[in-house]
Order: C-alpha cells, then sequence, then structure tokens
C-alpha cells in the first residue's frame, strides 16, 4: 500500500531541515512505515529531524501485540542492524523522539558524513513480529548552495519594478533570515529584494544568515556588449559572414542584431549570412539585455566587395554624328571598389583612352567602328560595346558652313563697335558740359525732349524796328579742330553792342547780357 503527505520539520536549534520529497507509505497485512520524506537536504552544522509513523496489526492469533524495540539505522549486515545511537560516529548527537506509532530522529551538528540512508525499523512481541521501512530516506548535508531568481514586471512606462529571490537547493523555512549585498556591501535581511529602478551598473549576491561566507553568485545586468565579425578583412560577395554579439551578463542576456534605422534582423548572439550580397553592406549593431538591464553595441560597418557590372554605354550628342562636330563617349559601372575605365576600337589592343568620358574632336569618317569600354576592379572586369557611324559633309557645304559662320562673327563685331562708340560718346559730352543758367537749363531740355542733336544759332539784329528779340536758324555743321581731339563745341554766344532800344529808338549804351539769350550752336 502507498499513499502521499508532505510535511516541513524545524529542529528546536532553528536550523533549517529541508524535505524534498513527498512522504513514501510501505506496508502489507496491517504492516507499514510512512515516512515524512524520504529527500531530505540540510546545511552543515543545523539539526535535522527525520519523522515517520508505523503501524501493526492490534492482535494475532487472539495475543494483542505490543511494540518491543524501535531503532533508526544505516547499516546493517547478516540481519544485523546497528541502532544509530549506538554509532561513535553520531554519539551525543542523535535523539529519538518517539510516541504512538510515530517515531522522530533528531541528529544536531551535522556533518557531510551524516550524509546517508535512513530507515525505521520496529520488534513486536508477535513471532516474526518485526518490520523495516523500505527505502528509507535519504540525507544530504551539503554548504549552501545559493542561486539569486530575478523576475521583471512592468506595469507601464513610467511604473517598474525588480524582484531578486534568494534560492537555495534546500529550501529554507521562513525563520531563517538572509543577507543582501549591493556591491558588496550589506543592504537587507530579507529573502526578496524589489529594485524600483534597476540600475544596471550594479551587483547583487546573498546569503543565509549565520552562512555568510557561503554566498551566491552575483547577478548583474548586461556590462558593455561587443561585436565581432569573421572573416575580419575584406567581405566578398557571395562570402559566409559571421557577426558576433556578446556581454558579461549574469542571468544570461539575450541578443537581438540590428541594421541601423531598420526593424530587428535576429534574436540569437550570431547572425550569419551564408551568401553576403552587395545590398547587406551597411552598419550593424546588437542589444544584450537580460532582467536587470540592456546594453548597445557600437556599429559595425560590412563593406561587400564585387566586380564591376556590366557597363552602360551612351554617346552624345545622341542623334545623327556630323562629320567635323565632338562627340563624348560615356562608359558607367557599379563596382566596389570603383572601377577605372578604359576605351578600346576593335581590332586594336592600345587603349584609346582612359576614364569614364572618351571625346572624340573633329570626327572623321574613319572614326566610324565599334567601340567598347572596359570597367575593372580587383575583384574583375566587364565591358560593353557601341557603334559609331560618321555622316560626311561634301566640300561645298563644308565651305557655306565656314563662310555663314565668318561672316555672322563679323557682324557680331560691327555691330559691337558702333554701340561703343556711340556710347563712349554720350558719356564725353555729359561729362564736358559747362555750368548753365536755368533759362539754358529749360531750354537744352526741351531740346533734349526733342531728341534733336542740332542746337538752334540765335543772332540779334540792330537793322529791325519791330522789338523782335531773335531770329531763330539752324546751326549748320561746323568742323573745328578740336574735332580731331573729340571735343565737342556745344555753344556759340555773339552779342551786337548797337542794339536799338525799343522804347526810345536810340541806341542802348549798356547792354544788359542777361536779357540777351544764347546762341548755342553744336558742332557734330
Amino acid at each position: 500500500m502507498r499513499g502521499a503527505a508532505m510535511s516541513l520539520s524545524a529542529a528546536a536549534s532553528g536550523f533549517v531541515v529541508f524535505l524534498l520529497s513527498v512522504s513514501v507509505v510501505q506496508g502489507q497485512n496491517g504492516w507499514g512505515v510512512t515516512y515524512t520524506s524520504t529527500q531530505i537536504c540540510a546545511l552543515k552544522g543545523s539539526t535535522v529531524d527525520i519523522s515517520c509513523t508505523y503501524r501493526y496489526p492490534s492482535r494475532i492469533n487472539g495475543r494483542n501485540t505490543e511494540v518491543e524495540k524501535k531503532i533508526w539505522f544505516t547499516r546493517a549486515s547478516n540481519n544485523d542492524y546497528v541502532d544509530i545511537k549506538t554509532d561513535p560516529e553520531y554519539s551525543g548527537r542523535v535523539q529519538y523522539i518517539c510516541g504512538n506509532n510515530d517515531c522522530t530522529l533528531r541528529i544536531t551538528d551535522l556533518r557531510e558524513s551524516d550524509s546517508a540512508e535512513y530507515k525505521f525499523r520496529f520488534t513486536t512481541n508477535q513471532p516474526g513480529g518485526k518490520y523495516t521501512g523500505l527505502p528509507g530516506v535519504t540525507l544530504s548535508v551539503t554548504d549552501p548552495q545559493l542561486q539569486i531568481h530575478v523576475r521583471r514586471s512592468t506595469v507601464n512606462q513610467y511604473s517598474n519594478w525588480t524582484e531578486l529571490t534568494c534560492h537555495n537547493t534546500c529550501q529554507l523555512s521562513d525563520h531563517h533570515s538572509y543577507i543582501w549585498y549591493k556591491d558588496g556591501q550589506k543592504v537587507e535581511g530579507k529573502k526578496y529584494f524589489h529594485l524600483n529602478p534597476m540600475n544596471p551598473a550594479d551587483n547583487y549576491s546573498c546569503a543565509v544568515s549565520g552562512y555568510e561566507h557561503f554566498r551566491s553568485p552575483s547577478v548583474y545586468g548586461p556590462r558593455v556588449s561587443s561585436v565581432s565579425v569573421i572573416p575580419s578583412g575584406e567581405i566578398m560577395e557571395g562570402s559566409s559572414v559571421n557577426l558576433t554579439c556578446s556581454s558579461d551578463a549574469i542571468p544570461a542576456a539575450n541578443y537581438t542584431w540590428y541594421k541601423k534605422n531598420q526593424i530587428p534582423l535576429n534574436k540569437q548572439p550570431q547572425f550569419v549570412f551564408r551568401f553576403i550580397q552587395s545590398s547587406d553592406s551597411g552598419e550593424y549593431y546588437c542589444t544584450a539585455e537580460n532582467e536587470l538591464g540592456k546594453r548597445t553595441s557600437e556599429y559595425i560597418s560590412i563593406n561587400v566587395t564585387y566586380a564591376p557590372r556590366v557597363p552602360s554605354v551612351s554617346v552624345s550628342p545622341s542623334g545623327e554624328i556630323v562629320e567635323g562636330s565632338s562627340v563624348n563617349l560615356t562608359c558607367s559601372s557599379d563596382a566596389n571598389p570603383a572601377a577605372t575605365y578604359n576605351w578600346y576600337k576593335e581590332d586594336e589592343d592600345s587603349p584609346k583612352a582612359s576614364g569614364q568620358i572618351f571625346t572624340i574632336t573633329d570626327i572623321r569618317p574613319e572614326h566610324s567602328g565599334n567601340y567598347y569600354c572596359e570597367a575593372q576592379n580587383r575583384r574583375g572586369r566587364h565591358n560593353s560595346t557601341l557603334y559609331l557611324t560618321i555622316v560626311a559633309v561634301s566640300p561645298v557645304v563644308w565651305k557655306l558652313a565656314v563662310i555663314g559662320t565668318a561672316l555672322g562673327v563679323f557682324l557680331v563685331i560691327i555691330w559691337l563697335s558702333v554701340f561703343l562708340l556711340l556710347r563712349k560718346k554720350r558719356t564725353s559730352k555729359r561729362s564736358s558740359e559747362p555750368g548753365e543758367r536755368p533759362e539754358d537749363r529749360c531750354l537744352a531740355n526741351q531740346e533734349e525732349e526733342q531728341d534733336d542733336l542740332h542746337y538752334a544759332s540765335v543772332h540779334f539784329s540792330n537793322n529791325q524796328a519791330d522789338p523782335v528779340y531773335a531770329n531763330i536758324r539752324p546751326a549748320g555743321p561746323r568742323r573745328h579742330k578740336e574735332e580731331e581731339e573729340e571735343v565737342v563745341e556745344y555753344a556759340a554766344v555773339k552779342f551786337n553792342r548797337a542794339i536799338t532800344d525799343p522804347r526810345t529808338g536810340g541806341p542802348e549804351t549798356d547792354a544788359d547780357p542777361s536779357a540777351l539769350y544764347s546762341t548755342v550752336n553744336r558742332t557734330v
């Protein structure tokens, strides 16, 4: 018959007993032993209680059954069971606490040598009335084996916390206290330690009170993440490339790979390109994260090299190529590293030119034919071909074209010369004009509005009886030596002294020059 139950015993000394498995009931025909647990773990120096209950038939053949002897043992030979109380290794450290149908073995000051399988045996007054509970209880005595369990909870972006639990492979009873260490300094004495917020740079450890020298391993967030690439040298298109992310962290970190400004690519420590392509060039980084924090690595640059693609060739101008004109041949190709270019004409070994652009000036019919461009870098080479057809021009058409061009240039020169000469003369006139009276300026303004290049000549005569102030006639062109020196005479003023006074009819002795209008002659 088998059953299951679970209990936890604590020694009077306060040290912990660790019960790790369910009880086992063994027996037949009314005989049996039930152990509280079949596996017990305890710390060195502590006290442990190993308990059981037992049963037997109350009467056999009309005779009442009585228990005469109860022992705990670990060793037996030829049905000789060594009572643990008489074993010298347990001297002074063993005690039986027994009642009606139950018995507890208490061992104090536990040692690692106490690790063994303990069995209970009782003997009655009935013939053959002996019974042993098999299998027994396995006791493991050890130093504290502590680990910190980490649990992180994020309620929202403003509230999150991290819980640390000090855990032993031998579960402690609640009355035992714990000691926490933050960066080696004691901070708290509870089994659970809450952090809000958590600083990834800090490390934490714990210990059981009284066993401070048996600290748990420290836990901490990821340290600075590092990335590496294999192969470390030049990366060729089509090759295999491994990116590796690593970080020191406890608990172990989880990794995520990113390409710059893109979504996550991989959630493994390694990111493998089996056949890397030119489009895979760029900057990559990784993150390392555990329950205690997150770290982002530096960028690592991937530059994939490849041979030139098939070049693209073109000719400019793209229409009909006329003899005597100028032509540009252009070649371009995608390549990494950048390609160099050479131009060849068919059936010729030596290149005609180097560079992306090949210019042919004063093109002739003999330039017709196939031309090909070769793009090359250290990864390889490719070429493309184009065909040039030159349209010949007859001698008559050629001469007319030359004459027409020369005549057009000559006419432009004549026009520019006339324009500059007129502009220069007008500028000289304005810069050399003398000071004028208000009346002169008024007359000059009227003449400028009429756009007349010849100014009037005003002469006064004393032979007229009527008070005629002036006779006005156009002034003819007058040439002077100053004309050769490009000097323009703007006005000639003449005064006649013998003037009849219109009021008296007599001669006027003192002529007032201000009463006379000036004679202005412009000689061109």
